[in-house]
């Protein structure tokens, strides 16, 4: 069977482009462009201060480049693009793509090198997103760490607690709410060998109140003024973080009020709330217009297998992404998705469980809500919900006719009802 040749030979796409090695304090740039037909490397070296950058960008613009290819290291790609971006295109080159070439191991040999992949288009660049986008980022960001520095030292107070033999955890869930906090005031105020079952009882609130006696035990211990002065640093800071963490919420809501229509729909998927969808769309954009397909998106996330496959067999399909922000916060959806009550999510994920693991599973269902959030932002389409009677009722009538031939195996005829 003829099958299409897809190779097809190397062209110059970019006749004039630029490659540019950065670093924290230096920048490596060779220009390449054509003159009478000869090929020209042209090549400057110059500080990462933005009036350096403001001449480098001058000097590209002097020579009419049209887009430059960038590697870095961390972040100090950000001055140049701040500089560049509303006048060259720039290509943002991952250094495992391009580095693979034995001798080239100095600033001005990687800058030309990227030079002559970007000529001839062999090089992709990562997702750079908008201006706007990249700021919804840096407060959900913010955000994330402020919620871990909070996590964090909300276990340091159990670990204190444990130190001093006060055992409230072992009987409230959450020694964070209404009455564990009034517990702590109350270990804060009071010595904890004079606190009486009374304190204990004015403390707590609904369920909690049956359980006083039990907390009351549990609060005798050896908590002394050491105890208490790192007791109430904690809470402070925990209370620090919680403000935080609230004026972050509002800010984050009111800079995205515009796309109020699509985090609307986005709501609609099960296990995506006001925070998931906020990080979500400051990691994609409310665009998609970067990626060209629902399984570009899940590759790019690694949300899905990866290709390995050498002389007809397939190795590991485990994806090269190993790590990645958007992957980490749909797994955490997934795993909220899957307790909605009647969700499709729910009962594929059992279905897959039982096959593959877990893990796998969970990484599934993460794939499947990756697709939906495709189709609701890049299609503007709706959530709609297939129920957890869909894969049962679409295998009807397979299941049907794989049991009607193991029961003619056993002499019977197996005949359908209606």
């Amino acid at each position: 069977m003829a099958q299409k040749n897809y190779i097809e030979s190397v062209s110059i796409l970019h006749p004039v482009c630029c490659g540019i090695d950065v670093h924290k304090n230096k920048i490596t740039s060779t220009l390449v462009y054509e003159h009478k037909g000869e090929t020209y490397f042209e090549v400057r070296e110059c500080s990462a201060f933005t009036d350096e950058l403001t001449k480098l960008r001058d000097w590209l613009l002097e020579y009419q480049c049209p887009v430059v290819a960038m590697e870095s290291t961390g972040i100090y790609w950000r001055p140049v693009h701040n500089i560049l971006e509303n006048h060259i295109k720039v290509v943002l080159v991952n250094a495992r793509h391009y580095k693979n070439v034995p001798g080239r191991k100095t600033d001005i040999g990687d800058s030309q090198w990227l030079a002559e992949l970007l000529r001839y288009g062999l090089v992709k660049g990562s997702f750079i997103p908008p201006a706007e986008v990249r700021r919804w980022r840096d407060l959900t960001n913010q955000r994330k760490q402020f919620v871990r520095s909070e996590s964090d030292f909300r276990r340091r107070v159990q670990k204190l607690f444990e130190t001093a033999n006060i055992k409230i955890d072992s009987v409230v869930s959450d020694i964070f709410g209404v009455s564990g906090r009034n517990l702590m005031e109350t270990l804060l105020a009071v010595p904890s060998e004079t606190i009486t079952l009374d304190m204990v009882k004015s403390c707590l609130r609904g369920r909690l109140i049956k359980k006083a006696d039990e907390l009351f035990r549990a609060i005798k211990g050896f908590f002394n003024d050491h105890h208490r002065f790192l007791l109430r640093s904690y809470l402070d800071v925990i209370d620090l973080f919680r403000g935080k963490i609230d004026t972050l919420d509002l800010t984050i809501q009111d800079v995205m009020k515009k796309e109020k229509d699509l985090i609307r729909r986005l709501d609609d998927i099960p296990g995506l709330g006001p925070v998931a969808i906020a990080t979500i769309l400051s990691l994609i954009g409310p665009t998609l217009k970067n990626f060209s397909s629902s399984a570009a998106l899940c590759s790019w996330a690694g949300v899905c297998p990866g290709n390995n496959e050498s002389a007809g067999k397939r190795r590991s399909g485990r994806s090269p992404v190993r790590k990645h922000p958007l992957k980490e916060i749909l797994v955490e959806v997934a795993w909220a998705a899957i307790k909605v009550s009647g969700s499709f999510y729910k009962d594929k994920y059992y279905r897959l469980k039982a096959r593959r693991g877990a893990k796998r599973a969970i990484v599934g269902i993460a794939h499947r809500i990756l697709k939906a959030i495709y189709n609701i932002v890049k299609d503007g389409q709706k959530y709609r919900e297939l129920g957890d009677e869909y894969l049962a009722k679409r295998n009807e009538k397979l299941k049907f006719k794989r049991l009607k031939k193991q029961a003619k195996q056993f002499g019977f005829t197996l005949t359908a009802l209606a």
